[in-house]
């Protein structure tokens, strides 16, 4: 009975972000027990007690694209679409535009490239971060960034990452850039 409420569930978060969910069909299928457990993350992509929303999936979308080459980059960039994020915000972290990224955006953004990257500039930012929205929001972005990141590390682990996609943005293709130039 649970495995088809579990399957009901996965086929209207797929068609609500247009997202595939075979590797967890496939967890569902043949461990169901990891599954459930797999599936409580949910409510923990969904926390948010200090961080304004543009950090937050900001730190989401450089763990996204840390770790994927598309289709999770894009479930997160649909994710901020419908949590009301400006396109011209996503568009900036996807590019790694900075010049374009407004203050809370950018601090987002530092912040979780700082962690990704393991950077010299992670304490400093994460400071920063401290005493603009205070240690709550450095634990909003710790796990925003990091669960950006488990997504497509379980989809790959399953052997499921086997296509990239081109990222759009309302229907505009967006050139990710990975890594700083």
């Amino acid at each position: 009975m649970l495995r088809f409420f579990a399957e009901r569930a996965l086929k209207s978060f797929s068609d609500r972000y247009d997202y595939d969910v075979s590797y967890m069909r496939h967890m569902l299928k043949v461990s169901p027990s990891a599954f459930f457990k797999f599936a409580k993350l949910t409510a923990l992509s969904q926390h948010c007690e200090a961080a304004p929303k543009d950090a937050l999936f900001a730190a989401k979308l450089v763990g996204a694209v840390a770790e994927d080459c598309g289709p999770c980059v894009q479930f997160a960039v649909n994710m901020a679409r419908e949590a009301g994020v400006d396109p011209e915000q996503i568009e900036a972290v996807l590019k790694r535009d900075r010049a374009a990224m407004s203050a809370d955006t950018a601090l987002g953004f530092q912040f979780a490239d700082a962690v990704v990257h393991r950077a010299p500039s992670e304490d400093e930012v994460r400071d920063v971060v401290r005493t603009q929205w205070g240690e709550a929001a450095v634990i909003d972005l710790t796990l925003a960034v990091q669960i950006g990141r488990i997504y497509p590390m379980v989809k790959a682990g399953l052997g499921f990452s086997k296509t990239c996609g081109r990222v759009r943005i309302d229907d505009a293709p967006v050139d990710v850039v990975k890594e700083a130039a």
